[in-house]
């Protein structure tokens, strides 16, 4: 009976994990201490939704769209005043600022997907 038990917390606790994944890592947050992240627009927003720098290191984000059934055909940072074309298929860099401890919005042109660059303090 104790197996059974552990079984069945097991299957739940796997399950609330993956209804609160939603689907992979979009909702982690990707901490890079420099160099280029890799974010896929596709068909349900940007993957990863939040990516984090240290304060003062390289921050670069690479936009890849990988499909047209999406909104996401370009990234718009307002907080920065760019707004940059996603070709399909074709890999695009934004140059994020990390000399201050910020959180910026990125999103699809028309708002639907919003995701987040968090520029922590070292």
């Amino acid at each position: 009976m104790r197996n059974v038990s552990v079984s069945l917390l097991l299957v739940s606790t796997l399950a609330l994990l993956a209804a609160c994944d939603k689907g992979g890592a979009s909702g982690n947050a990707t901490v890079a201490a420099g160099g280029a992240v890799p974010v896929t627009a596709g068909s349900d927003g940007f993957k990863p939704s939040s990516v984090t720098f240290p304060q003062g290191s390289a921050g670069k984000l690479v936009f890849t769209r990988t499909t047209d059934d999406t909104c996401a055909t370009e990234v718009v940072f307002p907080e920065l005043n760019i707004k940059k074309e996603l070709p399909k298929g074709q890999p695009v860099t934004v140059d994020v600022p990390t000399d201050k401890a910020q959180t910026l919005t990125f999103q699809c042109g028309m708002g639907m997907y919003k995701s987040s660059v968090v520029i922590a303090t070292k």
